[in-house]
């Protein structure tokens, strides 16, 4: 009898789990990522202070932010933290609702897994479920119209909605106002076939001055000031030169040298080269324009020329900001100044440099595209402004959510209980253990509304038990009134969400727990070049076989 020879397959240093072990860690470490976020859900949600390996600071509540700014090793984390990007990049609001809920539905699962239910029946329980929800999440969902009366009021409590459990919740109401205007500014211009997309509405952070001289300006702001001091700080009637090269002299792209014999052959390489700027300088005054805007740099010498010109001229200018002037004024960009005409310039009523805090900014009103706004941004210290602005964001994604797919939702939990309700009564049409899939869905949906409660003070049993009582009676707008301490109509409170985030968040969190639930067997190398899941020899995540 010949002697077994154990055959070696994986590297000696590679980690193994297989599966109920695999399911069990993968579960607890999506449950804890949910965890994380679950005291920071609401209007009486909690900040985080997030401090990275730099010791730089972060405090926020925003669950996209947290979840981004957390150092995370594990893999069926990482996943998680993935259904909060997913759900920031599609619509820009509800990823502390998306994580939450993702920990949830494995949460419930894993009491199923415990009662020796297979996974794909929980999986399939889970699509039908979802795909339920969704159907429930539309036909509860109003239609709003733009030509009504109060279309502009519900823009606005949606945004207010949005930044009610953000910092800036005492001064939501002004702030709310500023973002409706921004967004309807520049849907009114919008190209035909073009999407709505908030980033062309630019911010400019400041601290300095309280968060409610936060500001739209009807313009482009730029974080630059005029080059020298000479040169005017108003130009009215502005003729803009919009430049990408740089207005010195080129440098030779090779070593060069120069044999200069005599002190008057210096003087005259010398007087060349500034004929060479001065020429460069008359082109600008001989095209009319009186205002400079430079990509690069400006010299010295060109300064000088420019303000006794009475030319304004700033230098530097991001490349993002230079078509973003370009767009707005109708400047075309200008690479080779030989070639600048009249008809290259655009126009502004007004550019001028004001003061902003302790720092200067050029501002440029009055262009030909009367759509464009910038927002300016204000807060005590840079950790305010930094969390106002990122309240500001979600404000403008989800108010423009609500002008490209007009359907709204009522907010609270009172989705989240109706939801509940209508998935218990389907999982009874359901076969076999589905059943309980789908019922352990209801049961995550509705721990959203008891996390409300609880991050309120309230009792969540009660609440719920009161919840419940509401939507079996058919009041399908009831949810929590966390000013009340009760539960109340969420349409007459005016808490509105836009349908299309709900949507995406039930779309994400089902999607992320059923790809998790489905892993039963983790490989992970440490030793490969890539570590765990990199590299060639890095990380594989096996699912059940089928």
């Amino acid at each position: 009898m010949s002697q077994q020879v154990p055959v070696l397959v994986l590297r000696e240093d590679t980690e193994r789990t297989r599966g109920r072990d695999a399911q069990r860690n993968n579960i607890m470490a999506a449950v804890v990522i949910a965890e994380a976020v679950k005291s920071a859900l609401g209007p009486r949600g909690m900040d985080k202070m997030l401090v990275d390996s730099f010791g730089d600071i972060t405090v926020t509540n925003d669950g996209a932010t947290i979840l981004k700014e957390m150092d995370v090793a594990h893999p069926a984390a990482k996943m998680v933290i993935e259904v909060a990007k997913t759900v920031d990049d599609e619509v820009g609001d509800g990823t502390t609702t998306a994580a939450i809920l993702t920990g949830d539905l494995l949460k419930q699962a894993e009491t199923l897994l415990d009662q020796k239910i297979h996974p794909t029946i929980i999986i399939n329980g889970y699509r039908k479920a979802a795909q339920k929800a969704l159907e429930v999440i539309d036909s509860v969902a109003e239609k709003i119209d733009p030509a009504d009366a109060d279309y502009k009021k519900i823009l606005i409590d949606v945004a207010k909605t949005s930044m009610s459990s953000k910092f800036v919740s005492n001064t939501r109401d002004p702030l709310a106002k500023i973002v409706v205007d921004a967004v309807l500014a520049i849907a009114k211009d919008l190209p035909e076939g073009e999407v709505l997309n908030v980033e062309n509405i630019p911010r400019q952070k400041q601290h300095g001055m309280s968060v409610d001289k936060t500001e739209l300006v009807k313009g482009l702001v730029l974080d630059k000031e005029v080059v020298h001091p000479a040169m005017p700080k108003r130009v009215e009637g502005a003729k803009i030169l919009l430049l990408e090269s740089a207005l010195e002299v080129t440098k030779t792209e090779f070593d060069a040298k120069i044999s200069i014999t005599d002190p008057s052959g210096m003087q005259n390489f010398l007087q060349e080269e500034e004929r060479m700027l001065k020429r460069m300088v008359d082109k600008i005054i001989e095209s009319g324009a009186n205002v400079v805007i430079a990509q690069k740099g400006v010299d010295d010498v060109v300064q000088h020329f420019l303000a006794k010109a009475g030319i304004m001229a700033v230098r530097r200018i991001k490349k993002s900001d230079v078509e973003k002037v370009h767009e707005t004024t109708g400047a075309t960009i200008v690479s080779k100044i030989q070639s600048l005409t009249a008809a290259d310039l655009g126009k502004a009523k007004l550019v001028e440099q004001r003061d902003v805090g302790d720092d200067k900014m050029l501002f440029i009103e009055g262009t030909p595209k009367s759509s464009v706004v910038t927002l300016l941004v204000r807060g005590g210290t840079d950790h305010i402004v930094d969390e106002v602005d990122r309240a500001l964001n979600d404000a403008l994604h989800v108010v423009a959510d609500v002008v490209k797919h007009p359907y709204i939702t009522y907010g609270g939990g009172s989705l989240a209980a109706e939801i509940s309700k209508q998935l218990r009564e389907f999982s009874s049409t359901l076969d076999g253990r589905e059943q309980y899939a789908a019922n352990a869905f209801a049961d995550a949906i509705e721990s959203l509304p008891n996390t409300l409660a609880e991050n309120g003070g309230l009792d969540p049993i009660d609440i719920i038990v009161h919840l419940r009582k509401a939507h079996t009676d058919g009041n399908v707008h009831h949810g929590i009134s966390l000013e009340k301490g009760k539960v109340d109509d969420m349409k007459k409170s005016r808490i509105i969400e836009a349908a299309i985030v709900n949507r995406q968040i039930v779309m994400s969190a089902a999607e992320a727990a059923q790809m998790i639930l489905k892993i039963d067997d983790v490989i992970s190398s440490k030793g490969g070049p890539g570590g765990m899941g990199g590299g060639p020899e890095g990380g594989d995540f096996g699912g059940d076989d089928e």
